[in-house]
């Protein structure tokens, strides 16, 4: 693999740090090329040894330190893992993660590792939206990504017709139902959806399934996605 600055029309990309990296180690070793290490990288203790934990994986383990200026990292970057982008579709059994045109990768990544963290691994991008594998978004998940299953569609119609059986909540400063008054489990698998940062949801979402509001101060126009989410995965993780 000739390792370049990333673009989005790559069939590899790579992660950031020794954190995602060995999440992706760990999750997805199958997708690895090479791991390269920084000549000033030091390791930390035996668990976090990165030549220890490729030697036991049976992984590529490089010190390179031109991969390091050609990528332009910054000087607390020491390792990085470059990997072939995969497939890993959403299950139909599972509740899902739906994101209308998502157009910041730090706030993908936020919402990615808080779902894990909830109990979420099914994630549906509308597009256009951020790139998914932009190295950005893969460290600020923390390597999260590597945990998740996922798949892109179109259009929310699109979306709709591939998975029917989805009880929806569209999450809208419009929302007909507050957060806080949803106590019924969903009968079946569902789909919490959320907009995009700037514009959130258009009014036509307001016709799908139930419109979600979380109610908050009216000294702020709106939460941030990716708080917003947060609230909303805690609430329906006990529905799981």
């Amino acid at each position: 693999m000739d390792l370049r600055k990333y673009k989005h029309e790559a069939e590899y990309s790579y992660t950031l740090g020794m954190a995602p990296t060995l999440e992706l180690i760990q999750n997805q070793p199958q997708c690895i090329d090479t791991v390269y290490v920084h000549p000033n990288y030091t390791p930390k203790d035996e668990k976090y040894n990165i030549f220890e934990v490729c030697q036991k994986a049976g992984l590529r383990c490089e010190v390179n330190k031109k991969v390091f200026d050609r990528l332009s990292m910054k000087g607390n970057v020491f390792v990085l893992g470059a990997f072939y982008k995969y497939e890993n579709p959403v299950s139909d059994k599972h509740p899902h993660i739906v994101l209308v045109n998502p157009s910041d990768s730090g706030n993908l990544g936020t919402i990615i590792r808080t779902a894990v963290g909830f109990g979420f691994k099914d994630l549906v991008i509308i597009r256009p939206g951020v790139d998914l594998y932009d190295p950005k978004s893969i460290r600020s998940s923390m390597g999260a990504l590597f945990h998740i299953r996922f798949s892109h569609f179109d259009s929310f119609e699109e979306y709709m017709e591939q998975f029917p059986q989805h009880q929806i909540y569209t999450f809208m400063l419009k929302g007909k139902h507050y957060l806080h008054d949803i106590h019924e489990k969903p009968n079946g698998p569902f789909s919490l959806v959320f907009g995009n940062e700037a514009t959130g949801l258009p009014d036509r979402f307001l016709d799908y399934g139930e419109s979600v509001l979380i109610k908050h101060s009216g000294e702020i126009d709106s939460l941030n996605l990716s708080i917003a989410f947060g609230i909303a995965a805690h609430t329906f993780s006990q529905h799981q």
